[in-house]
């Protein structure tokens, strides 16, 4: 992290589909990974959404997710998290939408990620760089189904902002094989919670990973559809994305065409669904896929490279 501008600096750029992912050294020698996705727009211009992390690692453990394989090394700081929407646009120009996405679990951070929040929010400079001043409009907040902190964040008063919820299953037997966190707050718990939750007309995000075999019959499709019926979620299917030992633990990738064919029975079961296109699965950057090494010694970070060398070099 340079010292002069409290901004993380860049240990590599790797690109792939359209998409830039970042790995950001700290102050303390760790390493955390963000992604810059590109997306049409109506307007032509296309947009760039940063996906942002809040933690180097995870302690959710949810065993198809290289972030949860790593456990938790640390939180990150709300200046670690503002950190990498400055590098961004430093880089590439403002984002136009920040979903906190990225590795770690935000509300397992609560504090420090609505410290960063409010940093993005209120013009404050970060290091020599402009105002930032994004609207929370603009941001999505993405939970694994943590409990404690949806109701965490509702006694510090909500933003307007997106919430998405990853779901991935639809009952408590799939979804504990495939998420820990369900043990601890299974899915009736998680409803309970959403349903007190400051949710702006029962509005939600639900992620929803598929797995061939597992959570990708039509009778699952018709069981999230009934659990998500108090709500008006919008379901983003999502193919999944292979990590490392994902043959040894059983999980493989569907074809799309049955992925495609689960979107269609949740929309027949009432639902309101899409399958989503999962970019920079190549350089690992796809969702699920973002990781670091352990952290290095303080001071051993790789030797710093100029500005036109961090942005052109591809691996």
């Amino acid at each position: 992290m340079s010292p002069a501008t409290n901004v993380p600096e860049i240990v590599k750029v790797r690109r792939g589909e359209g998409v830039v992912k970042l790995a950001l050294g700290l102050r303390d020698g760790a390493i955390v990974e963000c992604a810059l996705i590109p997306a049409p727009s109506r307007d032509g211009r296309g947009r760039l959404t940063l996906c942002v992390s809040t933690q180097v690692g995870c302690r959710m453990g949810c065993r198809f997710c290289a972030t949860g394989a790593m456990g938790l090394a640390r939180d990150l700081t709300a200046e670690e998290i503002v950190g990498q929407a400055a590098v961004a646009e430093r880089l590439y120009g403002r984002p136009d939408n920040l979903v906190f996405m990225g590795m770690g679990a935000p509300l397992d951070n609560l504090e420090a990620w609505h410290g960063a929040v409010k940093r993005l929010i209120d013009s404050r400079r970060v290091g020599d760089r402009p105002p930032l001043a994004y609207s929370t409009q603009q941001m999505t907040v993405s939970t694994c189904g943590h409990v404690a902190g949806l109701e965490g964040l509702a006694r510090l008063g909500t933003f307007r902002m997106g919430v998405a919820v990853s779901v991935n299953a639809p009952n408590d037997a799939i979804r504990s094989r495939l998420m820990p966190v369900n043990r601890r707050w299974p899915m009736a718990a998680l409803k309970d919670a959403l349903l007190g939750f400051p949710l702006r007309n029962r509005v939600f995000l639900a992620e929803y990973v598929l797995f061939r075999g597992i959570n990708d019959a039509q009778e699952h499709a018709q069981e999230l559809a009934e659990w998500l019926a108090p709500f008006r979620a919008l379901v983003n299917v999502i193919a999944y994305n292979p990590v490392a030992g994902s043959e040894e633990l059983g999980f493989e990738r569907p074809h799309w065409r049955a992925a495609a064919r689960f979107t269609r029975w949740l929309v027949d079961a009432g639902a309101v669904a899409s399958l989503r296109e999962s970019k920079g699965r190549r350089i690992a950057a796809a969702c699920g896929q973002l990781s670091s090494p352990p952290a290095p010694r303080v001071g051993a970070l790789t030797p710093a490279l100029s500005r036109r060398e961090r942005v052109n070099r591809k691996d």
